[in-house]
């Protein structure tokens, strides 16, 4: 599958405006990109931290207007708040939220014809819920995963956030990086917390030595 960069024209709410789409998050990038094309109003996209899911909820709420929720929220009174926003985006969805909260606000979006998006770490519907209606509502939901990144986006985001960081690294050394980091989006990010720490104490460019350090090896 063609990967491709795409942009998008609205304020910036993350260090970039842009998103990569690799084969690592394409299923949940088109997905959100059909909206309203769906078979359920309810879509769980799920992948480890860092994977991109937060981003992803950013630029659909910019085009498609929406609100975007943390889990705390569901332990107050938030329904006046949701009832003129089509889409709602539950955001860092964990299951030690109150059940009888989150089989609530289904409630409220399928009885009010909104569209409700879970961002979670796990799928929404492997999570061992206690209350057996909330077990159901969680089999009939859409479902999207972020998997692990591929190559060509290990290469995309130590080339995005060391750009940030206004950090050169020349194609040798990129090349060398992406095949020893292990396939982790917080070992990514690990890496060039790593490497911004090391340049800046030792005030040394990027090279091989950097690299190797940064990486453990």
């Amino acid at each position: 599958m063609e990967q491709q960069l795409i942009n998008f024209q609205f304020d910036k709410n993350y260090k970039s405006d842009d998103f990569y789409v690799s084969k690592s998050n394409f299923f949940a990038f088109s997905l959100l990109d059909s909206w309203p094309k769906w078979e359920k109003n309810i879509l769980n996209i799920h992948g480890e931290k860092y994977s991109g899911k937060s981003h992803l909820s950013e630029i659909f709420v910019k085009k498609n207007k929406g609100i975007i929720l943390k889990s705390k929220i569901l332990q107050t009174n938030y329904e006046k708040d949701l009832r003129f926003h089509q889409n709602i985006i539950l955001d860092d969805f964990e299951k030690e939220v109150d059940e009888s909260k989150i089989f609530s606000l289904i409630n409220f979006v399928d009885q009010n014809s909104k569209y409700l998006i879970i961002n979670s770490l796990i799928p929404f519907n492997k999570m061992e819920f206690k209350l057996n209606d909330l077990i159901s509502r969680a089999k009939n939901c859409l479902e999207a995963k972020i998997e692990k990144p591929d190559d060509e986006l290990i290469k995309v985001l130590i080339l995005k956030y060391l750009s940030d960081k206004q950090i050169k690294i020349n194609d040798k050394l990129l090349e060398f990086a992406s095949k020893r980091i292990t396939r982790s989006y917080g070992k990514i990010f690990e890496f060039i917390y790593k490497i911004d720490e090391i340049s800046l104490k030792k005030k040394r460019s990027i090279d091989q030595k950097t690299i190797k350090e940064a990486l453990g090896t």
